[in-house]
């Protein structure tokens, strides 16, 4: 399979940008608030299971939207700490979306069998939805406001289990 210049390039910003957050920031430090607000670019992309899911059909809920990909450590390392949060989550209407930046279903289908999760896994196989986010490498977690606007952004790897990290995330469905 040939890769284009500009995958690869693109494929190396995200990597030098996954490690950068890891020396700025230790996991679980919390939420930046997004003071402008704006609104949340809308997607469509299909789940590992060809399923579609539109950003803007979720309008009226809370969405807790993580960027990532199995080749990066801090991903790996908080997604079973997403799964724990999903399971109380869910329960009071949040919702958790995990859009895969630039890999197959086969590759996250192996990485599921060491990595179990119930919450939807999305695949931006071509890297567009990633490019119109303000990511700033992976993982780049955002949460989404009922409105559909971006209200708070953690770069780097978080535990999202943590109540005090939730604390202000479910302070936005009252």
């Amino acid at each position: 399979m040939r890769v284009s210049p500009m995958r690869m390039l693109f494929a190396l910003v995200l990597l030098v940008g996954c490690a950068l957050p890891i020396l700025a920031q230790r996991p679980g430090t919390g939420l930046t608030l997004l003071p402008d607000r704006s609104k949340a670019p809308d997607f469509e992309l299909e789940d590992i299971d060809g399923n579609a899911h539109r950003l803007s059909d979720y309008r009226g809920k809370v969405l807790i939207i993580n960027f990532w990909a199995t080749w990066c450590p801090p991903c790996r390392e908080e997604m079973p700490s997403m799964e724990r949060a999903w399971e109380t989550l869910k329960e009071e209407g949040i919702l958790m979306l995990a859009v895969n930046v630039g890999e197959d279903e086969d590759t996250i289908f192996r990485f599921t069998a060491n990595y179990p999760v119930e919450f939807p896994l999305l695949l931006d196989r071509d890297s567009n939805v990633v490019g119109e986010w303000p990511v700033r490498g992976l993982p780049t977690t955002f949460v989404v406001d009922r409105e559909g606007r971006l209200v708070y952004r953690a770069i780097g790897g978080r535990s999202w289990d943590d109540a005090e990290l939730l604390a202000p995330i479910r302070a936005l469905t009252r």
